[in-house]
């Protein structure tokens, strides 16, 4: 469907893009340096990024070095340490001791660039189609709930959406673990303390949330629930780091399609369900010691999965079955928290006829170039990126802020050269 030509005095955007979280925060620092007139669209009413996981204790799990610009201009007015010394804090940072700031710091970090850019942000503001310009091959109308964007080019970087096992509703006693702190402080203010809490996986998030739930319901009786035979350690060693490393996205690029499958395999365990060794030391610890008293609070179910789960009025059956002789426990819970992970929002959602344009590898997935643009049928001369949604192409980094400030780099960079030089955008990875 073409958008209406009736609509010709709207102004054209170079860049419009759809969602601002640190990805295209760090498009629009990017965008700015390349001298571009963007613009953003974002679904929240502030910005705000895993609110529900912004713990007291909870540090980075990579270095403050590798914040929205540094690894690609570390001149900029944007670094987190620009950030540390507006705030009065550089010195006591350097004190600190730790390249790792808390979560809670780095977001008032992603904050205080963000009101920066608040005047080219629309934010509680929804997209609701993106479609191309009658007669104008070049560009592309963004609709929302606020009006229409005209544009060059638009960059979907929509974030992640929390993942529950099929048949799972959230409710007021059953969350995602994006939603703990919402769901511990509504827990709280009902006034009825919870006797037994449920969390279920074996990442990050997991384990956090079995922390969080253990300290703060001082009488319950906290149960993990996870297939593994315990929690695995991230490795964030030297050499394994490298995979995220702005060299390491031209090599997964250009690699075969199974070697790409063998480094993903190879490095899962940097990324995705670990955790950091001294929370596991810590959780261990504290189950160890309550063992010693005789007070156990902190459960553990390992090798185990949870095969079905009934929410009644007050609590949730959960019927938790063993992987090695499939023997079934049946647990009383009044909460349970479903650390289960994220996947990345469908790009194409937003497309509508567009995704037809846009062309597909083999498995249906995006075929990406190596600016992060969607390769698109030569009737579509506008530039479609994408920032989230090319684990497949670019490697393990797309969904992580470890090379948001090389890859918001890139795409800024190819979207200057297209309008500078007015070449269509290329329709071929």
């Amino acid at each position: 469907m073409m958008s209406d030509s009736a609509e010709p005095d709207l102004p054209v955007h170079d860049v419009v893009g759809v969602g601002f979280g640190p990805s295209n925060l760090g498009l629009a620092i990017a965008a700015a340096e390349q001298g571009l007139d963007a613009r953003f669209v974002e679904r929240q009413e502030r910005f705000g990024w895993h609110r529900g996981m912004l713990l007291q204790d909870a540090t980075m799990q990579i270095s403050y070095l590798k914040d929205l610009v540094t690894l690609r201009n570390p001149a900029s007015p944007y670094s987190f340490l620009s950030y540390l010394h507006d705030r009065d804090r550089l010195a006591d940072f350097i004190n600190y001791g730790s390249a790792f700031p808390t979560r809670l710091e780095f977001h008032d970090y992603l904050e205080w660039v963000a009101a920066a850019f608040a005047d080219q942000v629309a934010y509680d503001c929804e997209v609701t189609a993106i479609q191309p310009v009658a007669g104008e091959p070049g560009l592309l109308d963004v609709r929302t709930s606020g009006g229409v964007l005209r544009a060059r080019n638009v960059v979907l970087a929509t974030g992640l959406v929390p993942r529950l096992p099929e048949g799972v509703r959230a409710s007021e006693r059953v969350w995602h673990s994006r939603d703990l702190l919402p769901g511990t402080e509504a827990a709280l203010a009902r006034g009825t303390a919870p006797q037994r809490v449920v969390v279920i996986g074996a990442g990050q998030s997991a384990a956090e949330a079995v922390d969080h739930l253990h300290r703060t319901f001082t009488d319950a009786q906290v149960c993990a629930v996870f297939a593994r035979y315990g929690y695995s350690p991230a490795d964030d060693s030297a050499f394994a780091n490298r995979v995220f490393d702005p060299a390491a996205v031209d090599d997964f690029f250009r690699a075969p399609s199974g070697v790409k499958d063998a480094i993903l395999g190879y490095h899962a365990n940097t990324n995705y369900s670990v955790v950091d060794p001294e929370l596991i030391e810590s959780l261990y610890r504290t189950h160890y010691h309550e063992r010693v008293s005789g007070r156990e609070r902190l459960e553990f179910r390992n090798v185990s999965r949870v095969a079905d789960a009934v929410e009644t009025d007050d609590r949730v059956e959960l019927a938790v079955e063993s992987l090695i002789d499939g023997a079934r426990d049946v647990l009383s819970a009044d909460l349970v928290v479903y650390a289960t992970g994220y996947r990345s929002a469908d790009p194409g959602r937003l497309l509508g006829g567009l995704a037809a344009r846009c062309r597909r590898d083999a498995d249906g997935r995006l075929d990406m170039c190596r600016d992060y643009r969607v390769a698109t049928d030569p009737a579509i001369a506008a530039g479609i990126y994408v920032q989230g949604a090319t684990e497949h192409t670019h490697g393990l980094s797309s969904t992580l802020l470890s090379n948001v400030a090389v890859r918001s780099g890139e795409i800024a960079a190819s979207v200057a050269a297209s309008v500078r030089s007015g070449h269509l955008a290329p329709t071929h990875s």
